[in-house]
């Protein structure tokens, strides 16, 4: 069930004026301890910047590395890596568009085609998706974890369940609560969220047990570090999943994974494969998941230096 209410979010949420991805790691100190459902991404002033490079993730270290669009740089010199890493990463963001390589008197050497912007995400919003408050899980635990941090812009709790005052008052006032229909794409704000800082300090909740909370302060550099990383994956990854491998398998108008023996969006992960007593095996259906997305979000599958596209604020998800 919360995978396919998260599909359903996730195309309802999807329009020009913003990216859509999902099931991004948003832990710093503890990389895996947190992963969040949904990540809505709007545009930066440099946005436009940024879809001209590549409609690929940049890698980090590429980002990082002491190299422009200028003269080119040893590749030695570029990166602080070990070199069979740094090979790696120059190859990877060689691939996706970022960085040029070449030789000169017999030494690698790399140039950024682009000068990479800085001010090209506008903000980034978290969504916790708990289709059934009655079962909520390590929810509250959750959310707690991240107001505290403060990495996102806002923080938002969807749930297909009717939203009592008891269900507020077990969560942080900060985190805002949408209840969203997955049958219908109707979704009503229960809950204003209330924005973040995640240009200051935050503090990362590490385990919390009866009479002791272990954390670990995390500086504003490092949560900006963070934040550019999300982006990236945000922008590289998208949220579509692939669709299965089998004769019944076809997708929706918007693209979510659907099997016609079963009737009903599928995760191809779990529900398909050989351990389902319908599967027949199949070229998987022909659905171009790039010019779903291209036309649906801000996302720029063909760089080509288009022009300024529509932004907007949260206030724009209602």
């Amino acid at each position: 069930m919360e995978f396919r209410f998260e599909l359903a979010l996730c195309a309802a949420l999807e329009s020009p004026d913003r990216v859509v991805s999902r099931q991004l790691g948003a832990g710093i100190e503890n990389p895996g301890g947190r992963i969040v459902d949904v990540c809505v991404m709007t545009p930066g002033p440099a946005f436009d910047r940024r879809a001209a490079i590549t409609a690929d993730r940049i890698p980090d270290p590429a980002i990082e590395a002491a190299v422009g669009p200028g003269e080119a740089v040893p590749l030695t010199e570029a990166f602080d890596l070990p070199p069979d890493r740094a090979e790696a990463v120059a190859d990877h963001a060689a691939a996706v568009g970022y960085l040029e390589r070449e030789r000169r008197d017999g030494r690698p050497v790399v140039r950024a085609t682009a000068r990479y912007p800085d001010d090209w995400v506008g903000s980034l919003t978290a969504v916790e998706n708990k289709p059934d408050l009655g079962s909520p899980g390590d929810l509250a635990a959750q959310l707690r974890y991240d107001a505290a941090l403060g990495l996102f812009d806002h923080v938002v709790l969807a749930t297909a369940s009717y939203v009592t005052r008891a269900h507020l008052n077990r969560i942080p006032d900060v985190v805002g609560v949408w209840r969203f229909d997955p049958d219908t794409g109707d979704r009503e704000v229960v809950r204003e969220p209330t924005r973040l800082a995640p240009d200051a300090p935050g503090v990362e909740i590490r385990d919390e047990r009866a009479l002791r909370t272990d954390v670990a302060l995390v500086t504003a550099d490092a949560k900006a570090r963070k934040r550019r990383r999300i982006a990236e994956r945000a922008y590289g990854k998208g949220w579509r999943p692939d669709p299965p491998a089998c004769a019944h398998a076809t997708t929706t108008a918007d693209g979510r994974p659907y099997c016609e023996q079963f009737e009903r969006v599928v995760n191809p992960g779990r529900d398909c494969g050989q351990a389902c007593e319908a599967f027949e095996p199949a070229d998987p259906p022909a659905t171009d998941r790039d010019a779903l997305r291209d036309e649906r979000t801000a996302w720029v599958a063909t760089p080509d230096g288009a022009g300024p596209r529509r932004q907007s604020g949260l206030s724009r998800f209602r």
